[in-house]
């Protein structure tokens, strides 16, 4: 078994992994959103799953289990945490990354194709110019109208008069009654 894990291949498939994650977490994510803590947990969630799906490999395991591993892996991360779309779905890169290069019996040629093909699409879907009239912004409001949350649209209203932009949609993350304050996720149109 070990020989396997130090066979030119797998070493190789690290190689791209972890330069596919670099570009995925530090190039894209990154660069965009400044958020060390989801590029230190990617990195390392990418780390370690790309070391247990290699180790899974090598042994009897089927290739649904593997999924319902990632499966487990992508709750788990929804679970602990309250975390924005975007940074789930880079959360989820990371791993499938980790997947893609890890499974054996796949040529290294077709690993570096997919890797690249998936980095591609993250990098123009993703891009600032794609979505360049809309952005978004974590707020907490201090008085809360409790018309407005019964509302959305009063609510919308509401948001977009007091911030001065035009408000898309928002999302209530979290309400506090007693010190009267709610955390929001304005998404607005830029001027």
């Amino acid at each position: 078994m070990l020989e396997q894990v130090l066979a030119p291949e797998t070493l190789i498939r690290f190689i791209i992994n972890i330069v596919a994650m670099l570009v995925l977490v530090f190039g894209l994510y990154y660069s965009r959103y400044r958020d060390k803590e989801l590029v230190t947990a990617a990195s390392l969630f990418n780390v370690f799953a790309f070391g247990v799906l290699t180790v899974l490999s090598s042994v009897e395991f089927s290739l649904a289990a593997g999924f319902g591993l990632f499966a487990i892996l992508a709750l788990f991360t929804l679970r602990s945490e309250q975390i924005s779309k975007v940074e789930i779905t880079y959360f989820f890169g990371a791993i499938a990354i980790a997947v893609i290069c890890s499974i054996q019996g796949t040529e290294i040629a077709f690993v570096g194709v997919i890797v690249s093909l998936v980095l591609a699409g993250a990098w123009a879907l993703d891009h600032p110019r794609i979505l360049q009239s809309a952005d978004g912004v974590k707020i907490t409001l201090d008085k809360i109208d409790p018309h407005a949350l019964s509302d959305p649209e009063t609510m919308r209203k509401d948001l977009s008069n007091r911030l001065g932009v035009d408000v898309m949609s928002y999302q209530i993350t979290a309400l506090d009654y007693i010190n009267d304050m709610a955390r929001i996720n304005v998404f607005f149109r830029k001027a």
